[in-house]
């Protein structure tokens, strides 16, 4: 069955905000009447007229008011996603205390970046490790309570397939999904079932009375040479990122298209580490999707270093297809002590998606450069907020960063600098059921008689 929906606690405080800003407006709706026309039958039996009525029935008679015909509206929601959720091990002890593990405090410099939006997707490169047994690079397996803390902090679903998806095998996956479910939260690239596997995670956008559906996919190019469980090549959905094969992605964005999605958001796992500029084979992965017409917006995962956001020809439209090359690291323990300095920042991406009546989607780009302070127990920061430094950070080393991030991004979309506030009315988790005979077609986490499967 599928599950209620869960509007987001923060949007309460936008909406209170809102309503504050008009009390004590009023406004009135004037209803027009209609006389009743006489019946026909009755004019028979009805008295001869009088020369003066017979005058005033003969006069032109106003023509009753129309009613008003109903209109679709014009769906307008905000989209932000992060990038890489990588728990290393000193990450996993700076949220640990004596009185439990809290990972709230290393993301609370950019909460509110987060929480206003309608919707937020974040990357999950780890699987949980339910035992309590956590370990870092090569092979992780983190804690559950980091799932948690995405939630609090503002995150409505993330895509879940990297090359780290089957570090601790089945039980990892499994384990990952669900404390996903658990949260309330959606996820997309793996599955513990074939039927599973088979649901594409939608998400339900209502405004004005109207629903859209915006269906979100995750594949990745590998597994880092590890097998998926046996017997269950449905499992992750990977691709052949070194033969440029984006075919598998472009049909399963089709298939969510023709199981009515109207948006569909793809977040790719590709394809070198530490390289700002993407390679030949990325970039050739990224316009066949673009050319197919079938995403509204890809979401680059894996370089751990922030890539171009750039608008290449194509979408849905034909007025391009907004691509983030790559988001680089959320949350990690890398920066220059160990990687290349690039490392150390990532973008948040903040996208404004308009659905028309006729189904046209428009969609434009804004990004955010976020930091990690190593240093001081992993403490995020939004670098615009930061100027004159913070913790460990000094003014030119936040310039520095900065700087970085900027140059990696480019000139095409424009940066954001305060957080994103809601536009949609709700935003709903459409429960991906692990039998196909209970993802009956309409059926929805809101059941909405307008939602689509």
């Amino acid at each position: 069955m599928l599950a209620s929906p869960a509007t987001n606690p923060r949007r309460r405080r936008w909406i209170a905000a809102a309503a504050a800003a008009v009390v004590g407006g009023a406004c009135g709706v004037a209803v027009a009447a209609l006389a009743t026309q006489p019946d026909p039958t009755d004019l028979a039996t009805s008295p001869s007229p009088t020369p003066s009525a017979s005058a005033a029935a003969s006069a032109p008679q106003p023509s009753p008011t129309p009613s008003p015909t109903p209109t679709t509206p014009t769906v307008e929601f905000t989209v932000v996603a992060g990038g890489d959720v990588l728990p290393h091990m000193p990450v996993v002890r700076s949220a640990t205390h004596a009185d439990g593990m809290d990972f709230s405090a290393l993301m609370e410099g950019i909460t509110p970046w987060v929480e206003g939006a309608d919707l937020g997707l974040c990357h999950l490169e780890y699987p949980v490790d339910a035992t309590g047994n956590f370990t870092g690079y090569p092979l992780f397996g983190g804690p559950a309570q980091l799932i948690t803390d995405l939630r609090e902090a503002g995150w409505d679903g993330c895509s879940t397939a990297s090359n780290h998806s089957v570090d601790r095998a089945y039980a990892g996956l499994e384990a990952t999904i669900d404390t996903l479910i658990d949260e309330g939260l959606g996820y997309a690239g793996t599955a513990r079932t074939e039927d599973e596997a088979a649901q594409t995670q939608v998400y339900d956008v209502e405004a004005d009375g109207r629903t859209v559906t915006v269906a979100h996919l995750s594949w990745t190019y590998g597994l880092n040479g590890l097998p998926k469980p046996e017997g269950m090549p449905w499992s992750v959905d990977t691709f052949d990122a070194d033969a440029a094969n984006a075919a598998p992605i472009i049909e399963a964005a089709r298939g969510a298209r023709d199981k009515g999605a109207d948006v569909v958001i793809a977040s790719v796992h590709c394809c070198v580490e530490y390289q700002t500029e993407p390679t030949p084979a990325q970039r050739d992965i990224a316009q066949q999707i673009a050319d197919s017409g079938a995403v509204d917006l890809y979401v680059g995962h894996h370089a751990h270093v922030p890539q171009p956001l750039e608008l290449l020809e194509g979408g849905p439209t034909g007025e391009g297809m907004w691509t983030a090359f790559g988001l680089g690291n959320f949350l990690s323990n890398q920066d220059s002590a160990c990687c290349v300095p690039q490392t150390a920042s990532s973008v948040l991406l903040s996208a404004t998606i308009s659905v028309a009546p006729d189904g046209a989607t428009t969609v434009t780009t804004e990004w955010t450069p976020l930091t990690i302070d190593r240093r001081d127990a992993h403490t995020m920061h939004a670098l615009t907020e930061i100027e004159q430094g913070a913790g460990t950070l000094t003014a030119s080393e936040v310039a520095t960063r900065y700087g970085l991030v900027a140059d990696a991004v480019g000139t095409q979309a424009t940066e954001r600098t305060s957080p994103i506030g809601p536009l949609a009315d709700a935003v709903s988790v459409r429960a991906r059921s692990e039998t196909a005979a209970e993802a009956s077609p309409g059926a929805s986490a809101s059941a909405s008689p307008s939602a689509r499967p």
